[in-house]
C-alpha cells in the first residue's frame, strides 16, 4: 500500500472522522467519551482546534481518510503555552500500516516548527500498540495515574508520555 498523504483536515471531512472515532468510544476503553460523537460536533472540533491555531491532520490513503492527529492546548493557563497535547486515531482496518506515524511523521515536526516546547499524550492503559507508537517518536512515559477513567463497569489507569524539543 503506497504511503498515506497527510493534509490539514477540512470541517467537510467530520463524517468520516466519527466513522473513525465512534467504534473507539463504542467498543474501546480507548476513549473515555461514552456517546458516539455526530459529524457536527466533530465538525465543532476541528473548527475549536483551528482557531486556537493548531493543527489537525488526516492521513488519505487511496483518496479515503485513514486516520487522523491533532493537537489541542494542554491546560488553559498562560504559563503552558508552549505545551500541547497531541491525539491520534486510525480507521480499524487501516491499523498497522504505517498510518499513525505518517500523521505523527508530520504533525510533531509542525509543532515543534510553531515553537511549542513540550507536547503530551495521555494513553488510556493497556495500550501497548498506542504506547510503542508514541515512544517510536521520542515519547517518554512521565505519569501513571491508576483508576481515573470508569468505562464498561471497569476502572482504568491513564499514563502520560511526553517529548521536549
Amino acid at each position: 500500500m503506497p504511503a498515506p498523504v497527510i493534509r490539514a483536515a477540512e470541517v467537510d471531512d467530520a463524517s468520516r472522522l466519527v466513522e473513525i472515532y465512534n467504534p473507539y468510544v463504542l467498543e474501546t476503553s480507548i476513549s473515555f467519551e461514552e456517546a458516539p460523537v455526530s459529524a457536527d460536533e466533530m465538525a465543532g472540533r476541528i473548527r475549536k482546534v483551528r482557531q486556537a491555531g493548531l493543527p489537525w491532520l488526516v492521513a488519505e490513503q487511496e483518496d479515503i481518510i485513514a486516520g487522523y492527529a491533532y493537537a489541542t492546548r494542554w491546560r488553559e493557563r498562560h504559563a503552558y503555552r508552549f505545551a500541547v497535547e497531541c491525539t491520534v486515531y486510525t480507521a480499524a482496518e487501516c491499523q498497522g500500516q504505517g498510518v499513525g506515524r505518517a500523521l505523527y511523521g508530520v504533525l510533531l515536526p509542525a509543532l515543534k516548527a510553531a515553537g511549542y516546547h513540550a507536547v503530551v499524550a495521555v494513553i488510556a492503559l493497556p495500550n501497548p500498540a498506542s504506547v510503542a507508537l508514541h515512544e517510536r517518536f521520542g515519547m517518554r512515559k512521565v505519569a501513571h495515574f491508576p483508576q481515573v477513567g470508569f468505562k464498561f463497569g471497569q476502572w482504568h489507569d491513564v499514563g502520560n508520555w511526553q517529548v521536549v524539543f
